[in-house]
């Protein structure tokens, strides 16, 4: 079931794959991107961590912190030097897919299959171009996974967010950059 604007993010205290406890009640008074990918060697995913990574400086000095999910085992996401390198930022294993069924992911193989005739040729080649990995799923990860983007204010409040309806649709950039700069948080639209 999908999550709803204008209530609390369900909380969790996992381990993410450095190691490292993520206590969601922790990032309390900062505003945080939560993303939930697909598995690690996904072009559409990586493609999206490229652009986020780019702009976590940014983010960061203006109190957004973010947290990334991949469905891929962690000694998967470990291996991969493309995700190691995205350090600070948690990346969180899960593979089971609990949390994503928590945080209402859906699964659909209509859509994944649209995107993958579609875009996945143009999608590959530019995540190639930027040494990005692409690779087929090494771990039963599912071909059905459909993203999805959830942005919290300091009370952990979701306030926007973005259930995908193809492989390529994420917030804007613009869009995080609208809900870091606004102050009155209760003025969220639905997307």
């Amino acid at each position: 079931m999908r999550l709803s604007l204008n209530v609390s993010a369900p909380l969790f205290q996992l381990k993410d794959v450095f190691g490292r406890l993520i206590d969601l009640a922790s990032y309390e008074g900062k505003r945080v991107l939560i993303a939930f990918f697909r598995h690690t060697g996904c072009p559409f995913c990586n493609m999206r961590v490229h652009v986020l990574k780019k702009y976590s400086q940014e983010f960061s000095e203006s109190n957004l912190e973010m947290i990334f999910f991949f469905e891929s085992k962690e000694k998967t996401i470990l291996n991969s030097i493309f995700h190691q390198g995205l350090s600070p930022i948690p990346i969180i294993s899960d593979p089971e897919k609990i949390w994503y069924g928590i945080y209402g992911l859906e699964d659909s193989m209509r859509k994944s299959i649209y995107s993958h005739l579609t875009s996945f040729i143009q999608t590959a080649i530019k995540a190639k171009l930027n040494n990005l990995p692409v690779y087929a799923m090494p771990d039963g990860e599912s071909f059905s996974t459909m993203p999805a983007e959830f942005l919290l204010d300091e009370k952990l409040i979701i306030r926007e967010l973005k259930y995908a309806a193809h492989l390529n649709d994420r917030l804007s950039v613009e869009e995080i950059r609208r809900f870091i700069n606004r102050k009155n948080l209760n003025d969220s639209t639905t997307r």
